[in-house]
Order: C-alpha cells, then sequence, then structure tokens
C-alpha cells in the first residue's frame, strides 16, 4: 500500500517577528487542551493516547522550528527578541509535560498491558523512552521539588540563549579594515580578493578581516604579518569574555558558572551525583568513568606522539621561519609551512580542484552511488536567503524519501560552524506520512566575484559530515516521530553517520566525482592525492589530544560543580591542558567562553560523543574498505541498519547488526595514524 505523502515545508518569507510570540501561545493553548483531553482516556492506546498529542507537537514544531532556525542563520535584533521571549513560554510548556503524572501514569499503564506486545518495536521504543523521560523531567518529584525543577529550567533555557546571544554579538562586533594590501602579505589572491568583498559590501575601501570562520582561518594560516596573526587570535580566543578587544562586553563567564551550578542542582533533585551522570543516563555509555577511562586511555596513546610532533613544529618554526619563542598565534602558520615542506602540501594547493559547483553535485552523486538515491534541487522553493538552496531525495524506485535546505557560506548574522538541525520529522499524521525536511548548514568560504566557491578539503569533509546527519534524519524508515531519524538515537552514536561520510572524501573512486579544477575541470592529479594521504595524519596526535582536552574539560566541569559551587573553570582547563595538551595556551584564551557546543548546544557532559562515535565510524568504514567503497551490497546494509532503523532500537544493537561483532578501536587507531 503506497501511503500518501506530506510535506510540509516553512513559508519563510511569511514569518513576521512581531507575531511569533501570540503564534505560539495558540500553539501552546491546544498542546494543552489535547493533554486535558487525554487525562480522561480510560482504554490507553498508541491512537487514544500517544497519538493525538504528537500531533499537536508535530504542528507547534513545525511552526517553532523555522524560526528557531532563522534565529540562528538570519539574526535581527526584532528576531532575536521574540525568540527570547518564547523561550520562557516553551520551557514552562516542556516541563509541565515532563512532570504530568496523569499522563505518566496513562503511559505506565499502556507499557503494562498486554495491548503493548501488539505494537511495532519502533512504537514499543518510544513509549519506553518516553516513561525514562518522564522521570528525568522530575515527575516523580514532590511539588516543592517540581516547582524548583521547573525554575531551574526556565533560567537554564534563557541563560544558554543569551550564551549563544554572546558568542554570535562578540563575533561580529570586531573586524578590521586594512587599507595596505602588503600587511595580507602570504595570503592567497582569493582570500585577499574576498577581504576587498567584504570592505566593498560594507561600503568601505581597502580590506575587511573579521571573525567569521573563513576569514579568520586565511589569516592564521598565511599571513606574513605576525602582529597582524596575534591580534585576530586575541579578539578570537577572547570572545565573550572578560579579556581581549571587547573585554567584559559580552562577558560569558557568570553565564557559566550559572549554567554549572544550575545543571548539578537538577542533576541532584533527579537523583543523580552530577550533571554528567545524569548526561550519561541516555547515552550508550554507562558511567562518566567509563568516559574518563576512554578518553585517557586514547590520551595514553597520543600523547608521546603529540609531543613529537609539537618539537617538530618548535624546530622546524626557529629553523626555518626565525620563530624562537613559537607562540599559539603561530601555530596554525607554522604548521601549513612545516606540512609544505614535509609533504610537498598547503591547503590552499587543493581548493582549485575543489569548487562547490563540482564538490556538492559530486557528494550527491557519492551518496548516490553509495545507497541508491539521486538528488535534485527543488526549484522556485521559498527560501530565506539567496545563498540557500532546497534539494529532495528520492529511492532507486523514484519515491520521495526527504528534503534538505542548504545553507553553505559564511556571512554576518549567522552563527560559527556547522550543523544540521530537524525542519519536520518523518511521521505518521492521519493516514499520511510526514516526509523529514532538514536544515543543512555549514560556514564555508563563499565565492568571489564570478568565480565559484574554493573549498579546502576540509571544508569537503564538513560538508560531508553534516550531510551524514541530514541522511540520518531524512532515511529514516520510522513513523513514530519520538524513534524516527535522529530523534532517539544515544547522542554518543548520533556522530556515526556523519564521521562515517567523511571517509569518502579521501578515495580516488569518490575523490574523481566531488573534484574537478575551477578552471580546466581536470580532475585532482595523483600527485595531489598522494600527497594528499602522506599528510593525512599530519600533526593527527597534536589534533586528538586537543578534541580530549576539550572532552575532559566538558566532563570534568560537570562532574565536579555542585549546586552551591560551580568549579574552578578556568583551573579546571589548566590542569587538564597541562597533563594531555601539548601546545601551551596564552594566559588571556577564554576557549571556554564560546565552547557553545556545551554550554548553548546539546553536548553538556557529552562532547566525548565525537570520538566514542568516531570509533563506532571507523570499524565500520573498514568493512567497505575490505568489501569495496561502493559495493552495493554493504551501502544496503548500512541503510537499512543504520540509517533507516533511526532511534527504533539501540545504536549498539544497530551497529552489530552491520558488523556482525561488537565495535573495535584498532580502525580508528589505524586512521589515526596511532596504530603502531
Amino acid at each position: 500500500m503506497n501511503q500518501a505523502l506530506l510535506i510540509n515545508r516553512p513559508a519563510f518569507s511569511s514569518v513576521k517577528p512581531q507575531e511569533i510570540e501570540q503564534q505560539l501561545d495558540v500553539h501552546l493553548a491546544h498542546c494543552r487542551q489535547v493533554i486535558d483531553a487525554l487525562s480522561s482516556v480510560t482504554e490507553a492506546t498508541w491512537d487514544s493516547l500517544v497519538q493525538p498529542l504528537e500531533q499537536a507537537h508535530n504542528a507547534m514544531n513545525l511552526f517553532f522550528s523555522p524560526i528557531s532556525h532563522l534565529n540562528s542563520v538570519m539574526n535581527s535584533d526584532e528576531l532575536r527578541e521574540a525568540f527570547n521571549a518564547c523561550l520562557p513560554k516553551l520551557s514552562a510548556y516542556s516541563t509541565e509535560l515532563g512532570q504530568n503524572e496523569q499522563l505518566y501514569n496513562a503511559t505506565l499503564a499502556l507499557h503494562t498491558s498486554d495491548y503493548f506486545q501488539t505494537l511495532n518495536t519502533a512504537r514499543q521504543q518510544q513509549i519506553e523512552h518516553s516513561l525514562r523521560d518522564f522521570k528525568l523531567g522530575g515527575v516523580s518529584l514532590d511539588p516543592a521539588g517540581k516547582t524548583r525543577y521547573a525554575e531551574i529550567m526556565q533560567q537554564l533555557s534563557k541563560l544558554t540563549t543569551e550564551y549563544s546571544d554572546h558568542v554570535l554579538d562578540a563575533t561580529n562586533a570586531w573586524h578590521k579594515l586594512i587599507d595596505n594590501v602588503d600587511t595580507l602579505e602570504g595570503l592567497p589572491a582569493s582570500a585577499i580578493a574576498a577581504a576587498k568583498q567584504r570592505a566593498t559590501s560594507r561600503d568601505m575601501t581597502g580590506y575587511l578581516v573579521n571573525l567569521e570562520f573563513p576569514s579568520y582561518q586565511a589569516v592564521m594560516m598565511f599571513a606574513n604579518d605576525r602582529s597582524l596573526r596575534e591580534e585576530m587570535f586575541v579578539a578570537f580566543s577572547t570572545r565573550a569574555s572578560d579579556q581581549g578587544p571587547h573585554a567584559d562586553q559580552f562577558d560569558n563567564t557568570q553565564h557559566i558558572e550559572n549554567i554549572l551550578k544550575l545543571r548539578a542542582e537538577a542533576a541532584q533533585l533527579l537523583g543523580f551525583e552530577s550533571h554528567a551522570d545524569y548526561s550519561v543516563a541516555t547515552k550508550m555509555v554507562q558511567s562518566p568513568k567509563q568516559v574518563t577511562d576512554f578518553l585517557n586511555d586514547l590520551a595514553t596513546r597520543a600523547q608521546p606522539q603529540a609531543q613529537q610532533e609539537y618539537a617538530a613544529l618548535k624546530a622546524f618554526a626557529a629553523e626555518h621561519l626565525g620563530l624562537n619563542d613559537l607562540q599559539a598565534w603561530d601555530i596554525a602558520y607554522a604548521s601549513d609551512r612545516l606540512k609544505k615542506q614535509q609533504h610537498d602540501l598547503s591547503d590552499e594547493d587543493l581548493k582549485p580542484y575543489f569548487p562547490a559547483n563540482k564538490a556538492i553535485p559530486g557528494m550527491f552523486a557519492v551518496v548516490g552511488k553509495l545507497f541508491g538515491l539521486s538528488i535534485e534541487q527543488v526549484v522556485d522553493a521559498d527560501v530565506y536567503h539567496p545563498d540557500v538552496s532546497l534539494y529532495c531525495i528520492k529511492d532507486a524506485d523514484n519515491k520521495l524519501r526527504g528534503e534538505f535546505y542548504l545553507d553553505n557560506y559564511a556571512r554576518e548574522n549567522k552563527r560559527g560552524g556547522a550543523w544540521m538541525d530537524v525542519c519536520a520529522t518523518r511521521q505518521l499524521i492521519g493516514s499520511e506520512i510526514q516526509l523529514p525536511i532538514a536544515y543543512l548548514t555549514c560556514n564555508l568560504t563563499p565565492p568571489v566575484g564570478d568565480d565559484p566557491a574554493l573549498l579546502t578539503h576540509n571544508e569537503v569533509t564538513t560538508l560531508f559530515h553534516e550531510f551524514g546527519h541530514g541522511l540520518h534524519h531524512m532515511l529514516t524508515k520510522v513513523d513514530a516521530s519520538g524513534v524516527s531519524g535522529i530523534n532517539g538515537v544515544e547522542w554518543d552514536a548520533v556522530e556515526l553517520p556523519s564521521q562515517f561520510l567523511e571517509n569518502w572524501c579521501w578515495q580516488r573512486e569518490s575523490i574523481d566525482m566531488i573534484s574537478g579544477h575551477y578552471q580546466t575541470g581536470e580532475p585532482l592529479p595523483d600527485e595531489l592525492l598522494e600527497k594528499m594521504h602522506s599528510a593525512r595524519n599530519f600533526q593527527s596526535a597534536m589534533q586528538l589530544v586537543r578534541q580530549l582536552e576539550f572532552s575532559l574539560f566538558d566532563m570534568q566541569i560537570h562532574l565536579d560543580s555542585t549546586p552551591s559551587s560551580p568549579t574552578d573553570v578556568q583551573g579546571t582547563l589548566n590542569k587538564i591542558r597541562q597533563r594531555v595538551g601539548v601546545v601551551p595556551a596564552p594566559e588571556f584564551n577564554r576557549f571556554q567562553h564560546s565552547f557553545s557546543h556545551i554550554f548553548a548546544g546539546g553536548y553538556s557532559a557529552g562532547y566525548f560523543s565525537y570520538k566514542w562515535a568516531e570509533v563506532l565510524s571507523a570499524d565500520a568504514f573498514s568493512r567497505f574498505e575490505k568489501e569495496g567503497i561502493f559495493n552495493q551490497e554493504v551501502g544496503k546494509a548500512f541503510l537499512e541498519n543504520i540509517l533507516e532503523v533511526g532511534g527504533s532500537r539501540g545504536a549498539m544493537e544497530s551497529f552489530k547488526q552491520f558488523m556482525g561483532r561488537e565495535p573495535e578501536v584498532a580502525a580508528l587507531l589505524r586512521h589515526s595514524g596511532l596504530a603502531a
């Protein structure tokens, strides 16, 4: 039976900030009405208890997800004000829902009934997750505990949003206009042209550099002017803090402390020793200790090599660059020169071969070949910026599977970084299937003049990473929204498809599909590919210990903070850096003040997920290495056992179905050049 498909795209052009709050009130009132009606349900079934609320929540999500997305990618004072006014209402509703005892008891009755056994596994899993989430939402607390928990959630919602706003505002606040092009000596012509274009777009004469990542990275990596590198490094590494050019103006210090205290208090209210213990309750790992043991074990393996890599960098910088006192703002610059010397390769050498107008269709072709899909642009779609395009994915039978908005380039008033977000979730609405829609957002180097955007290989990898998340969301075949796509997937497994897909950025067969010189169309030459492979693990141990530093820091501050006192954040970071880091950080560095992943995103006491999932993704890819990177059967097995099942079963179970065994760390060590 072919079910009718529902495609619920956002109407971006009709979003009016002044009407948002009032419209949200209507949705919330409807959700509360539905909940009231459910409290009188006597015979709890999926259709009588779960489905009505699913549909009300879906309508609210379809309304609010574009607003939340626009707040991240087209931020304005008016929109921010409307968005921030909505957050306390959403937080209050969410807490109220999680603490609704009648709803909890009805769900419990459904779970213990004979009828429960007749449900498919996805629906059973969603109901089990619901019961767990009720407990984690404070349903069992006494009235005073419930009130306090609700207050904490309200405050956290406000603090984490303000934290994120501060980072965006601090990033936007700094720029430098350069009138003499000689100051930019060393930068590639494309980066200089971009700086000029940036100035022109603001009616300025000269060259404008700012803290958007493509601009910042170009200066740090290529500018011969050391004082310019230092100035930009200081501005970037002190954003939203008590240090640097905008010291105290957007300072997140107090926000960090308050967030940590409130998270600790909420965890203790729910019976957990710490926020770290609370965080792992919904993950694959069993305890914070298992996480720290895993991270420390990787650190022990990587550190000797990381120290050697750093020593080699220092020696090279002193001998060849006259930098006898290597500083933080010299690292990227000296590393690029050393890579050039050791491997005859600079990041800049590859850019002409990865124009966005070749890499993006090429990525679609890679995924098409791997999973039997076709991807095409949807013309005349309602988008929110000229850079944005809408695409649809179809399977081999030409059946529509999902859609996604692709927003690739860095610009002002757009949050930094790269991410995938849910626009619409696949689920059953009445007798129709609502198709999944995703937002895929990057901050890649924008096009300059008439040339296409030329991407670094690293940017291409980022694109593949986010597309992996998107496929996980869009290719699901699960119709229960709580476990459809990425919903209900343990957070430390959610990075599996994204990191897995990055592997196709390194294989000759797939590189031929994603590369082509922007002027001649010639594919990436063998010689350059060989250099890429020989340089693949250049400073890989240094990069690994940096990731471990972030992960251990995140876990430690959430383990040690209590409701009455946050841990000494800077002190904890310094200690971890001394123990596992190899590159000294300057006194003024305030990395934690813009660490949005853990203070404004979903990664609190969960940043380790990147490394944990990398074990899974490297191991899963090893099967393709053995059986062929475009082996149709293996591609189909990955599609059916990982991507299509979403959160309808545990991630470990899905992994074992695909690999026939539990994960092993060997492939990760081999890929990182640490196998020996």
